[in-house]
């Protein structure tokens, strides 16, 4: 049986910002890339409206760079088609070549000419357009990029948060329908990655440019999209707004892929579920159908859906690793009836090794909830169940 939520949704490709424009700027339709007998993008759907950032999301070697070559005409599917602007530009009986297809890429090693100033980088791009318009343009992006007092500088005079930042107004200078980004934080450091992701985002608001980043991050997809595309084997798993995607994960993999995930086996019965937590309401656990009523599932809970209380009695687990992560330590705790949990702390709050915990869970929001065993209960766990009634 699946392991995706049976639950009803709606068709996450159609979310989007509602600053966006009504037709889809990118139209990917069952696209598919094989190398060899190896099948590297099966099937993918996705739409990308104007003015959005969208994020491809997903381990290495999931297809999400291959998908962004693809749009940007590098690769030629095998099957389905790729259009920009309701124009095919890759399919069956067409392909355009990558520098007419109006797409603007942002390389991870920002391919810099190393023996051309900024503005000599930025303006490359703009040779047919005549020399006052060009001067302007290449002004407009400094400023924008806040490089005006770089204009003269090498690239090996620049810091890497100035290359990057002479990388992207060389892209957007021809005025590009969509601008692809690939894995373009990689090779900046922790702080430096974060200000650039900020600042990257609101460069991109400002032009108002329609954008899709490639990224394994999970953090800087969640900064700085609008949606997130989380992608595995070739395949996009969900398409939603990062909160959405994070909070209502619609398969394991990207529950699992998302943060830390704890799955707590549980049995349902009348309003709640039964755990090894103890008894969770029904209402708190999302869209959990009638139909599912004696069955068992798994509900998602997160870190810091539960917080562990050191006990000298009784106890609902125990600590079984603790991860010291700075502000906070995450603590894995095997339950009585051998699962396993994560909850994370204030560093402040130590808790040792093999310390006897009782678990309180602490969420004030819907839980995600996937299909468990999905055998028919036995009369024992009915019977069990009508006990605790």
């Amino acid at each position: 049986m699946s392991n995706k939520t049976t639950h009803a949704t709606h068709d996450r490709t159609d979310d989007r910002p509602t600053d966006a424009g009504d037709a889809p700027v990118l139209e990917l339709d069952a696209v598919e890339k094989s190398y060899g007998s190896e099948r590297v993008i099966e099937g993918l759907s996705l739409s990308v409206h104007e003015g959005e950032i969208l994020t491809l999301l997903g381990p290495s070697g999931c297809g999400k760079t291959t998908t962004l070559r693809l749009i940007a005409g590098l690769e030629r599917p095998n099957a389905g088609e790729v259009a920009l602007n309701d124009a095919t530009v890759s399919g069956p009986d067409r392909f355009v070549a990558p520098e007419d297809r109006g797409v603007g890429v942002v390389f991870q090693e920002f391919a810099l000419f190393p023996h051309l100033t900024a503005a000599e980088n930025v303006g490359f791009g703009l040779e047919a357009w005549d020399d006052d318009a060009r001067d302007a343009r290449i002004d407009e992006l400094l400023d924008l990029v806040g490089l005006e007092a770089q204009g003269d500088s090498y690239p090996d005079e620049l810091s890497g948060g100035q290359q990057q930042r002479v990388a992207l107004a060389r892209s957007l200078a021809p005025e590009p329908d969509v601008l692809l980004l690939d894995e373009p934080f990689s090779n900046l450091d922790v702080d430096l990655r974060v200000q650039m992701r900020e600042e990257v985002r609101r460069i991109l608001k400002e032009t108002g440019v329609t954008a899709i980043s490639v990224t394994h991050d999970q953090e800087e997809a969640m900064s700085i999209s609008d949606r997130v595309a989380v992608m595995n084997d070739g395949r996009i798993e969900q398409v939603g707004d990062p909160e959405q995607v994070f909070q209502q994960p619609e398969s394991r993999f990207v529950a699992g892929f998302l943060g830390h995930a704890s799955f707590l086996p549980g049995y349902v019965h009348g309003g709640e579920v039964t755990t090894g937590l103890g008894p969770i309401s029904r209402d708190q656990i999302n869209g959990l159908a009638g139909t599912y009523d004696r069955t068992r599932i798994d509900v998602l809970v997160r870190p810091d859906d539960i917080q562990a209380v050191p006990v000298d009695g009784e106890a609902d687990g125990r600590v079984v690793a603790r991860r010291y992560l700075g502000p906070t330590i995450l603590y894995e705790i095997r339950l009585d009836d051998d699962t396993t949990v994560q909850c994370m702390h204030n560093h402040d709050e130590s808790i040792p090794l093999d310390a006897s915990v009782r678990i309180e869970l602490d969420a004030d929001h819907e839980l995600a909830w996937f299909p468990g065993d999905q055998r028919p209960p036995d009369a024992d766990a009915d019977a069990d169940a009508d006990a605790a009634e």
